[in-house]
Order: C-alpha cells, then sequence, then structure tokens
C-alpha cells in the first residue's frame, strides 16, 4: 500500500507541472481546497483526478474541517482541562517555592498528556474511516455512524487496521523530521515546504483509501 501510495501521488503531480501548481495554490488558502481534493481521492478516484471545479473542493474541504473538528473536541477538552487546573494552580500561587506541588503538577500534567495521547488515538481510529464514510456518502452524518465504522474495521482486522495505522504514522513522523530541518532554510525551505505538501497529501489520502478498501467495503 505504501508503494501503491507514493506511486499514486507522484504520477499525480511529476511532469504535470500546472496540476502541482494549482495543488500547491489549494494549499495555501488555507489548505481547504486540497481537503476537498483529497476527498475524492479518498473516493477511489484513480489516476489522480485533475484540480477542477474549486466550488465543490470549498464545500468539500470545509466538510472534511468540520468534521475533523468534531472529532477533535474531546482532546480540546482533555487539554484545557489539564493546562487549565496548572494555569490556575500557578495563579494562586500553590506551586510558588513548593517543590512537593510543583512535582507533583508536572506528573500530573505527564499523566494528563498521556491521556489525551491515548483519547487521540482512539479517536484516529475512528476518524479515518469516518472521513472515508463522508467523502463517499456526502453525509457528515455518516461520519459518525459509528456502528458501520466498527463494522468496516471488523472486516479490515483490528490488528490489520492499527499496524497499517502505526505505518503510515512512522512515514509521517519521517517526513515531518525531513520538513523540519529543510525549513530551517531561509525562504527557499518555506517554498520546498508547500511544494511538498500536496503530494504527501495525496500519498495519505490514497493509503486510507486502500486500507478502507481492504474491507472491501
Amino acid at each position: 500500500m505504501v508503494g501503491d501510495s507514493f506511486a499514486y501521488a507522484k504520477d499525480a503531480v511529476w511532469g504535470k507541472w500546472t496540476k502541482w501548481l494549482m495543488l500547491i495554490i489549494a494549499t495555501i488558502i488555507l489548505g481547504i481546497p486540497l481537503m476537498g481534493y483529497m476527498m475524492k481521492i479518498l473516493r477511489g478516484e484513480k489516476p489522480a483526478p485533475e484540480v477542477t471545479d474549486w466550488g465543490t473542493l470549498f464545500v468539500d474541504g470545509i466538510k472534511y474541517l468540520i468534521v475533523a473538528i468534531i472529532y477533535a473536541i474531546p482532546i480540546f477538552i482533555l487539554g484545557f482541562l489539564i493546562l487549565g487546573a496548572t494555569w490556575m494552580s500557578m495563579l494562586s500561587g500553590k506551586l510558588t517555592g513548593n517543590i512537593t506541588a510543583i512535582t507533583g503538577a508536572i506528573a500530573g500534567m505527564l499523566v494528563g498528556f498521556l491521556v489525551i495521547f491515548i483519547v487521540a488515538i482512539i479517536i484516529a481510529l475512528f476518524e479515518a474511516i469516518g472521513v472515508i464514510r463522508l467523502a463517499r456518502t456526502g453525509s457528515i452524518g455518516e461520519a459518525f455512524n459509528f456502528n458501520a465504522i466498527l463494522a468496516t474495521i471488523g472486516k479490515i482486522g483490528w490488528v490489520s487496521y492499527i499496524i497499517a495505522l502505526i505505518v503510515l504514522l512512522i512515514v509521517g513522523a519521517i517526513f515531518g523530521i525531513v520538513m523540519s530541518i529543510i525549513m530551517m532554510i531561509p525562504i527557499l525551505g518555506w517554498i520546498i515546504y508547500f511544494c511538498l505538501i500536496p503530494p504527501f497529501a495525496l500519498f495519505g489520502a490514497r493509503y486510507y483509501c486502500l486500507v478502507y478498501d481492504s474491507a472491501g467495503a
């Protein structure tokens, strides 16, 4: 799936400079049209479609964004509670000069961030399938059809599904590290960043699509 997704992204932009430029523009415009374009890929379109009908790209991108925000709400709430509690302790002066209290606060924050990390992983498992359901049905409600999502994951196989997402996470981490280094280059680094984000987004969307279709859904 990694090889297929890489070839898909490469064929979509390499030598097709106009399409690549359009995708870069779609990225610069807050990434919303790019998200809409990814929805096309999640529907299973192959080869990668042309970058046309910007109105539809914006609408689909906004739907994608809405679903992503809703899925992120539990993480926002947990983060607010954890950071809020620590901030209130600092304002109240309870942490000032109190090593025991400071140590306890740090330990509490670490545990809190661990909880957030675990919750984020669980949400990601559901969100990946939910977004594809959104792309293929056009319904935001279907992105939260948890019975259907669980059924799809069951067909893929929980172990296979989790391994597939771990592989994508590793690829994403490597890409992120490389991009962090590149972006240290003044001006040129940002140019390279905006040039490489679209093909990586296409790679990820195609990969998710292949994972979903492995369920025969």
